[in-house]
């Protein structure tokens, strides 16, 4: 029913796509209005500045790419919300929401940082080189109450993540995160979110599936051929799956490469990870599955990606897209990387150019990918089985539904191949879209 990893047919040249049978329920299949699909988190600079030229040609793709997008409540392009207590400046969340409005976006929220004052800073003042780190116990009724605040300010906002990334919530002392402050916190805020409106959904942990590489002797019951995942994160959602107030769905997010920057067993059978981590989740939570970020090619010293060819980084992350289908996820926030005053080719993985720019706000391969991806696999798709035969086979992987196949060359050379019973000759690392018979 499911296209996905190409297995070797006894005594044939035939590939047929499948995965395993406990994976074949429908995704979707959640709480009613979880399943916003697959879209983008704006960061720093982002399509809401610029010239007004590059900002017209900016807002113009995203309305013709409608999409999830979701901002965070301060930093990645938002100021302090509450530089002091009871003293608001929503400036900045004001003119995000502004922008994913007018160009049809689903709005999300993620409900991090925290104001210097609820973690130890003076009241009106903002240290930036404090940004992740988490408010004091004693004030996390203090953070709920803004997180109601901004629920209220902005009424069409229905999907919000509590935190990012479990940042400061690491204890040092007994070498091991603090799930049960970080549940503590994230009870208060669920319940002020359902206060302000019972119809808001709620979702966490938001926890990195760190994994070391290979799949040695770990203790960890989350491990593939890609390495095992870091048993501290799996205590840490277990602990918030079985002590949360309620959620309505869960949130993590991870790279396929290893802890030490390895590809195991390489870029793109690495990516079998976020299956393998979606579909234990899954089982686990019972809940639907939110990929927060994503990441396939490995950050330089200045947490730059730009080592590979654009056509190699898109051809990985489509693969990484069919992943997280087949391990269930409802969707996902491709973080959005931008540079000031970024131009086309100096912005590895963006999704336009830099609206800094005269002519920025142009749209770029990645764009292109997430894009059609998030129009032909929305959640709740019923994937099909595809045939793939040919001397390519192997490099080939193929996601369908009844009406669309996406097919990756994970190849950098040119590949034949026979999908559906159409001869393809593919170029290294294309990604190629195929209208399927009805």
């Amino acid at each position: 029913m499911v296209a996905g990893i190409g297995l070797a047919v006894l005594g044939t040249l035939l590939v047929r796509y499948g995965i395993p049978s406990d994976a074949k329920a429908p995704r979707g299949a959640g709480a009613a209005g979880t399943d916003v699909g697959w879209g983008f988190t704006h960061t720093q600079f982002s399509a809401d500045r610029g010239t007004d030229r590059s900002v017209e040609r900016a807002e113009r793709l995203l309305s013709a790419h409608s999409m999830p997008q979701n901002q965070h409540i301060m930093g990645w392009g938002a100021r302090n919300p509450e530089p002091s207590p009871g003293h608001y400046d929503f400036t900045d969340l004001d003119r995000r929401i502004g922008l994913i409005r007018r160009t049809g976006g689903t709005p999300v929220l993620t409900l991090c940082c925290s104001p210097d004052w609820m973690k130890g800073g003076a009241a009106g003042h903002t240290d930036w080189g404090a940004l992740e780190k988490a408010p004091d116990p004693a004030h996390y009724a203090d953070f709920a109450a803004l997180a109601g605040k901004i629920a209220r300010r902005y009424p069409d906002v229905r999907h919000f993540v509590v935190w990012n990334e479990f940042k400061g919530f690491f204890d040092d002392r007994r070498g091991r995160w603090d799930y049960e402050g970080y549940t503590r916190l994230y009870n208060l805020v669920h319940r002020e979110l359902k206060k302000a409106n019972e119809k808001n959904l709620v979702g966490g942990p938001y926890l990195v599936m760190d994994s070391e590489g290979g799949s040695g002797a770990s203790g960890s019951p989350l491990k593939g051929a890609w390495g095992n995942i870091d048993r501290r994160t799996l205590d840490a959602l277990v602990y918030w799956d079985r002590h949360k107030a309620g959620a309505d769905f869960v949130v993590v997010d991870g790279s396929s490469y290893s802890k030490d920057d390895r590809h195991v067993p390489g870029p793109f059978a690495a990516t079998r990870k976020f299956a393998d981590v979606g579909r234990w989740i899954r089982r686990e939570t019972g809940l639907p599955l939110w990929w927060a970020e994503w990441y396939v090619e490995v950050a330089d010293e200045n947490d730059d990606r730009a080592g590979w060819s654009e056509r190699k980084r898109t051809a990985a992350q489509a693969v990484a897209l069919i992943e997280m289908t087949l391990g269930g996820a409802d969707g996902g926030f491709y973080w959005n990387p931008q540079n000031e005053g970024s131009g086309s080719g100096d912005c590895p993985g963006c999704l336009w150019s830099g609206t800094e720019l005269g002519g920025g706000g142009r749209e770029l391969p990645m764009m292109r990918l997430l894009s059609r991806f998030s129009r032909a696999f929305p959640p709740g798709t019923r994937l099909r089985d595809v045939e793939v035969a040919g001397g390519g086979r192997s490099a080939v992987r193929v996601l369908a539904d009844d009406r669309t196949a996406m097919v990756v060359n994970t190849s950098g050379r040119r590949s034949p191949v026979t999908v559906d019973g159409r001869e393809l000759a593919l170029d290294g690392y294309q990604v190629r879209w195929l209208r399927r018979a009805s």
